[in-house]
């Protein structure tokens, strides 16, 4: 007789499932439901829900036989022709600024006119903006360009960074002097001088011995060049900030640097074979003709010559 309180759950017995079947005159008898009976209808009450699920497209997934959902059927990607836009922002220091206006020509002409890019300075953001254009016939030169841009950037002259653009095997390498050598104050200075030199003659002395390019900036060193001769110049740099006496360092160098570029003194040697063999070629030739041994070296060498020119000119160099 008494009521439950408001806003309580009252607990109540479950009771088996069961199922009424009344006879005449009789109760209700109370029959069991097999499980597998239950599994069943709620695998019918599942299948009728998910039948109004839709897909991400807005349309209903189509089901096979078995109950399964069928794969989504998307419609083919058409091949996009010709180069997507691409686009490249080089930030410029503050105090190669001036250094950037000065030779903007020097770094304008070779983009444009050889990689066929869109390049602009943005004297506000302080950069210098790159994008490829309908005449670039390959994307990634722009990333040529932004790595010849970038070399400017470190303190390189125009003339060395745009190797970056000629040569395929080029690289810049960057590192600290604190990296070799933890050095406070002057003891920094001094290591800083012991590389540069005085009036920059161990500096050059290095480039000259491995064929590289170095910039100091303050404690950092920048160094261009290919791998090989990356790494000779490295050593020695290295040897010079522990405190290496510098006529040491530059005869350990000179020793590996000639034993570097012997290796690549192969297609030099075979230029001079060559050359040789055309020589006694022409020299034989010319013996059978009745020529005399200098007009047939004068012809040689005017030949020599004119192909000379005529490579230089197709490598760009402008001889």
């Amino acid at each position: 007789g008494r009521m439950a309180p408001v806003g309580k759950k009252t607990a109540r017995a479950r009771s088996p499932a069961r199922r009424e079947d009344p006879a005449d005159g009789e109760e209700p008898a109370v029959e069991a439901i097999e499980p597998e009976e239950l599994h069943e209808e709620a695998r019918a009450d599942d299948m009728d829900e998910d039948e109004d699920t839709e897909d991400a497209g807005g349309r209903k997934r189509a089901r096979g036989t078995d109950g399964k959902a069928n794969k989504p059927d998307f419609p083919r990607l058409k091949h996009q022709s010709g180069i997507e836009s691409e686009y490249r922002v080089v930030p410029v220091p503050p105090h190669r600024m001036t250094p950037l206006k000065q030779h903007w020509m020097q770094l304008y002409t070779p983009i444009v006119e050889k990689l066929k890019l869109d390049v602009r300075m943005n004297p506000r953001r302080r950069c210098v903006e790159l994008r490829t254009s309908e005449h670039t016939e390959d994307a990634d030169v722009i990333q040529k360009a932004a790595d010849f841009l970038k070399a400017f950037m470190l303190g390189f002259e125009p003339a060395d960074a745009l190797a970056l653009l000629r040569l395929e095997d080029l690289y810049v390498e960057s590192f600290d002097v604190t990296d070799v050598k933890l050095l406070r104050g002057d003891h920094l200075g001094r290591a800083v001088g012991r590389v540069a030199g005085k009036d920059g003659k161990t500096k050059f002395a290095i480039e000259n011995a491995t064929r590289t390019r170095i910039v100091l900036a303050d404690s950092k060193v920048h160094i261009l060049g290919s791998v090989t001769h990356i790494k000779v110049a490295r050593d020695a740099i290295c040897n010079l900030i522990l405190g290496s006496p510098p006529g040491k360092v530059y005869n350990s160098m000179r020793t590996n640097a000639s034993r570097l570029l012997q290796r690549f003194d192969a297609a030099k040697y075979l230029r001079w074979h060559q050359c040789a063999c055309c020589w006694i070629r022409r020299a034989v030739e010319g013996s059978t003709r009745g020529q005399s041994l200098p007009t047939v070296y004068e012809s040689w060498r005017d030949a020599a010559a004119r192909r000379s020119r005529r490579s230089s000119r197709d490598r760009g160099l402008g001889v």
